[in-house]
């Protein structure tokens, strides 16, 4: 392993932002290959999530691993679009916070968790529409929609946009997968759901498993 990605390695497992996106930059500037620097901060994002699983690691240790990861994935990423090269996508999840809703910590875990596994993430942001989540689903044509709610007052916008998705014949075409602190099991399966998970790590293969069963 070169000196420049171990040192991305440990950037993001003490949480250090700025470290991990100028490891991200010289290891571009390096020609290391993007791969294997996707590939690190994958390894890197699975032992952080491997130990919160165990017990060993917290919520904060998740929060701070996820963000110093993204914006290094992002300056890969970036360097990718501009060479030109491709990579292969498990599928495309088109995510966000809905309506009334503007926590964006629990978003932007599994969004970090969801690239580490080779997703393609369209990340609406927070306070999305539910016209907004409809229209980026046709227009990514998306597998995946995953819909984050904290709040026991926005819950019902997850209802809301699932209503809509089978309304407009369409529901069949994308699955629904939600979380946030206001949601839990019992709920998905209420309001037609196709997935919950309690853990950003867990995301990912929630969303494997429903991608197979297609």
């Amino acid at each position: 392993m070169s000196e420049v990605i171990d040192k991305l390695k440990k950037a993001i497992l003490i949480y250090d932002r700025k470290t991990a996106s100028q490891m991200a930059v010289k290891a571009i500037e390096e020609c290391i290959d993007p791969g294997e620097i996707l590939n690190a901060m994958t390894e890197t994002i699975r032992e952080i999530g491997n130990g919160f699983e165990r017990g060993e690691l917290f919520l904060p240790d998740l929060v701070g691993a996820a963000s110093a990861m993204s914006e290094a994935i992002a300056i890969v990423e970036t360097n990718l679009e501009k060479s030109g090269k491709k990579v292969d996508k498990i599928g495309t999840v088109v995510l966000g916070t809905v309506k009334g809703d503007i926590h964006d910590i629990g978003k932007t875990m599994v969004k970090a968790f969801l690239v580490a596994e080779n997703f393609r993430v369209i990340d609406l942001g927070v306070d999305v529409a539910a016209e907004k989540f409809i229209e980026s689903i046709q227009k990514y044509k998306a597998e995946i929609l995953a819909l984050s709610a904290l709040l026991t007052t926005t819950v019902a916008e997850q209802r809301k946009i699932i209503e809509i998705l089978k309304e407009k014949g369409i529901k069949n075409k994308v699955k629904v997968i939600i979380g946030g602190a206001a949601t839990n099991q019992e709920f998905a399966d209420e309001i037609g759901a196709d997935g919950y998970e309690a853990t950003a790590p867990r995301a990912p293969g929630l969303c494997k498993r429903l991608l197979t069963k297609e």
